[in-house]
């Protein structure tokens, strides 16, 4: 096995929110010799070099550009969203002398493995300054704050054998102990921007904020092959794909888009439902007809984690299309376009791994069960790019602790930067 870059580890762990990932991707660029643009700004004609821009603070499109929109643009789409509990706007709740925290459930969560958990809060807060300007801010209080405890075994006898999890009724957390002077929600915010600098702070306004498992990423087995961490699906994907996108020295197009909202369905501004990435792609070309024909000749690998085979449940998968973990990136095909991946595309991307020296497999599901889709479909829908859904495989999808392989890893980042310098380009 390769030895494991900490960088990864370190941006899973500093990571909780999308926000936070993508404030922590846009470091790295920056650093890496990116130019943040803003969408606000007029870009003019934009020199050969390397940009990236956000919206809404949780998407991030970054390309290398050539000046020259003819061959096309390679692109890699990832999300930065993973599914969690967010916290309502009227936060606190009193019960039997208790402070709670009310959640919403945000995407497709497993609930059990949120229970008995150390949990931190992280997130955006708006607040308004003393001279009226509105502002944002990216909270992380650091610690444990939260706790939701299981109902003891003693009163319910019989949770082994049909537990089941009411979103209202079994999620509130428990903050603390009710003593009559405790600070409303808003203070609270107020106190922990203050804590972080960002002092003349006269009121929050509103939030987006979430819990997260304060356990930090690690790689474990005891042959050290995995990385156990929350958010796996899909950070490791972003990571992978600005990893590759940085690594780039070819005179290629090449694109990164990591969009927000994936985990509800991407109908969001910030989704890939929205209008990010043509309005980036359409104000590089300068005008529709040459952004229609630089389309034309593009591609895109949408990526996100697949689902490994699980040694104890073998039989959820087809049989000949059973993905294991650490023997390389998956190509996800369903003909009912829940993934895009055409036999074009395929071809592509199997070529690429094979010019690398990446194994690569491939999934699609049993028939007698529903397939989950990706932002592969709605980009190309909305683009009308050729595409191709891939992803490393993992174990324990949409838990707050996620398994996946170490190779695999490095497989991924190899692939992506493969696709990016391919030559020669066949479209």
């Amino acid at each position: 096995m390769p030895e494991f870059p900490q960088p990864i580890l370190d941006f899973l762990s500093r990571s909780p929110t999308p926000f936070h990932a993508v404030a922590n991707l846009g470091a790295h660029l920056e650093q890496s010799g990116f130019h943040r643009l803003a969408e606000g700004d007029d870009w003019g004609g934009l020199d050969e070099g390397r940009y990236f821009v956000t919206r809404n603070d949780s998407s991030l499109i970054a390309f290398n550009w050539s000046g020259d929109a003819g061959p096309g643009f390679r692109m890699v789409g990832a999300h930065t969203d993973s599914p969690c509990l967010k916290v309502k706007p009227e936060a606190i709740s009193e019960s039997e002398g208790y402070a709670r925290l009310a959640l919403e459930v945000y995407g497709g969560a497993l609930l059990a493995p949120w229970f008995d958990r150390d949990l931190g809060l992280a997130g955006r807060v708006t607040y308004r300054d003393r001279e009226g300007r509105i502002g944002n801010a990216l909270v992380d209080f650091d610690r444990p704050v939260a706790f939701i405890p299981s109902l003891a075994i003693h009163l319910d006898r019989k949770v082994n054998e049909n537990r089941s999890i009411n979103m209202q009724d079994d999620l509130p957390a428990l903050l603390c102990t009710m003593r009559g002077n405790e600070p409303g929600f808003p203070a609270l915010l107020e106190k922990q921007l203050d804590a972080q600098g960002i002092g003349d702070v006269s009121g929050v306004l509103g939030f987006e904020l979430s819990l997260y498992d304060r356990q930090p990423a690690a790689v474990v087995g005891l042959e050290e092959e995995f990385i156990a961490s929350a958010r796996l699906d899909n950070l490791l994907s972003c990571f992978a794909a600005t990893e590759a996108l940085i690594g780039n020295s070819a005179r290629t197009n090449a694109v990164i888009v990591l969009s927000d909202h994936e985990e509800v369905g991407s109908s969001s501004a910030s989704g890939a439902g929205g209008t990010f990435l043509r309005d980036v792609l359409g104000r590089i070309c300068g005008d529709a007809g040459t952004l229609a024909r630089a389309v034309s000749h593009s591609m895109l690998v949408s990526v996100d984690n697949a689902h490994g085979v699980h040694p104890n449940y073998p039989d959820k998968h087809e049989p000949a299309h059973r993905p294991m973990i650490n023997a390389g990136p998956v190509i996800k095909i369903n003909h009912n376009q829940r993934y895009a991946t055409n036999s074009e595309t395929e071809a592509l991307f199997r070529h690429v791994c094979e010019q690398g020296g990446v194994p690569v497999q491939s999934i699609v599901v049993r028939s007698d069960m529903g397939c989950g889709t990706t932002i592969g479909p709605i980009t190309a829908a909305r683009l009308g790019v050729r595409t191709v859904d891939v992803g490393i495989p993992q174990l324990g999808m949409h838990s707050i602790r996620e398994l996946a392989g170490v190779q695999d890893q490095d497989f991924l980042v190899r692939a992506l930067a493969g696709f990016f310098g391919c030559s020669p380009w066949p479209f």
